[in-house]
């Protein structure tokens, strides 16, 4: 029976301490792939700790694909290949739907717009104030191409505390827009390259490469994330990727896929995976899924995320951290670029982040947003329409997928629902060629659609089925 000492567990949960503990002793082969972890109560009575504690320890462990689960046989050591030698710390795909203005429907889950009552007016509006009184040189200042170093500063000091990943403010490139820093990236690595995007995917991202007439490769996929057989037969050098939460599956990418990919990754000197982390501060059970980026030690993993989803759609704010190798030759060919985002903007959001606002601010929409799936999943379960439905991935983000019994062709049950005031899309719209077997499955993004709303939005889709 594998024991742990619960003493001296500093700021972490008792769950938080054992995930931690069978984590490493997986990636330090004290665990062996297959062997069969113990009961969850017979480990909590060995450890005379709850079964809670240990049910919610296995559940992180399963997330992140260290650990997996066999119906009526119990948890497994997931096969992983782990890397031994010691990292040394760095020093040097947005879910945005195509809306614009008010919706005209009932009930839109396509849609990411932000609702006015949540963003934080008072705050912003105060620390505008201030900065326009006391910051008045600075605000006038031309910034660097990458960024002023404040906001720079401050992301650094976020990611190393939220997401465990040791970068500089150097490394740190500010842009209006993720579609703006596609752009310098294509620059940064040649237009030459294949660049290749996850298929089913965010269409957004393809259209981007394909406008800059790049070669842009579709790279399918399992259960796990992209194959590696398929980037190697298409020949991929860059691989753009959302691995802690796929856009629209849901998939959260296991940690031997990520090790897999990293290899991959590894065997060129011009290959680089671009991880897209669009909105992983809305994980909604357990911790984070901690970046691909954060276990790189060749260098290859291009970060890059986003404000418009943790603050509103319209903050047109996002960044990316490049490799250390990258930073010069960054600079040495791209710093003619001025700084697409205003001195006025960059300023406030980095005493936002740095003064602790940030922080409160996706601890009140995480609680508010699960609040809200919460309300949607029981207006699901106690109406008719639970006979005909199968929910799934609703744990990792600000949606989840809505699997139907039903007869009718999915366009058409998307015209029914269209003309009664819902809009939703099908999975199969994110397919480049769309398999059978996605048939009837709808990508269900409650983030703009109110609580009061639900219940009738609920037996309308219920209604369209017939």
């Amino acid at each position: 029976m594998i024991t742990y000492s619960f003493t001296n567990l500093g700021s972490d949960s008792l769950y938080i301490h054992l995930y931690k503990c069978i984590k490493n002793d997986i990636l330090q082969e004290v665990l062996h792939a297959g062997e069969k972890l113990p009961s969850k109560r017979s480990l909590a009575k060995n450890l005379n700790i709850s079964v809670i504690t240990v049910e919610n320890a296995y559940a992180q462990l399963i997330a992140e694909g260290y650990v997996y689960s066999i119906a009526k046989k119990g948890y497994f050591v997931a096969d992983i290949k782990t890397i031994t030698q010691k990292r040394e710390p760095v020093l040097s795909a947005e879910n945005v739907q195509l809306s614009s203005g008010k919706s005209n429907y009932f009930a839109d889950f396509t849609s990411n717009q932000t609702s006015s009552a949540h963003f934080p007016f008072s705050i912003w509006a105060k620390l505008t104030r201030e900065l326009l009184t006391n910051n008045q040189p600075e605000l006038l200042t031309n910034p660097p191409c990458g960024g002023i170093l404040p906001l720079r500063e401050a992301i650094a000091g976020h990611l190393k505390a939220f997401r465990n990943m040791t970068v500089s403010p150097e490394q740190i490139i500010i842009g209006a827009g993720t579609e703006y820093l596609y752009g310098l990236l294509l620059q940064l690595l040649g237009f030459e390259k294949h660049y290749g995007v996850e298929d089913p995917g965010y269409h957004k991202i393809s259209q981007i490469y394909e406008s800059h007439c790049v070669s842009c490769r579709f790279v399918s996929m399992d259960t796990y994330g992209v194959k590696i057989s398929d980037l190697e037969k298409q020949n991929v050098d860059v691989l753009h990727i959302s691995p802690s939460h796929h856009f629209p599956t849901g998939i959260v990418m296991p940690i031997s896929r990520r090790y897999e990919l990293l290899g991959w990754a590894a065997k060129s000197e011009g290959r680089y995976i671009i991880e897209d982390d669009y909105d992983s501060e809305y994980r909604l059970n357990g911790q984070p899924i901690p970046t691909l980026q954060s276990i790189d030690i060749q260098e290859k993993v291009i970060y890059i995320n986003t404000f418009t989803k943790t603050l509103a759609s319209t903050v047109r704010i996002s960044y990316m951290v490049l490799p250390k190798h990258l930073v010069n030759t960054f600079y040495s060919k791209l710093y003619f670029y001025s700084c697409t985002v205003s001195n006025f903007e960059q300023y406030t959001l980095a005493h936002f982040i740095s003064e602790g606002y940030f922080e409160k601010h996706i601890n009140r929409m995480r609680n508010y947003y699960h609040g809200k799936r919460d309300h949607l999943l029981h207006a699901i379960k106690n109406s008719p329409l639970a006979a005909y439905a199968t929910i799934s991935e609703e744990d990792a983000g600000l949606h989840f997928l809505l699997t139907l019994k039903m007869n009718l062709p999915d366009e058409e049950f998307l015209q029914k629902l269209e003309q009664s005031g819902i809009k939703l899309s099908s999975l199969s719209q994110y397919y480049r060629v769309p398999p059978e077997d996605v048939n009837h499955i709808f990508i269900m993004n409650y983030s703009f659609v109110s609580e009061e709303t639900m219940e009738k939005a609920i037996e309308l889709i219920y209604r369209a089925l017939f």
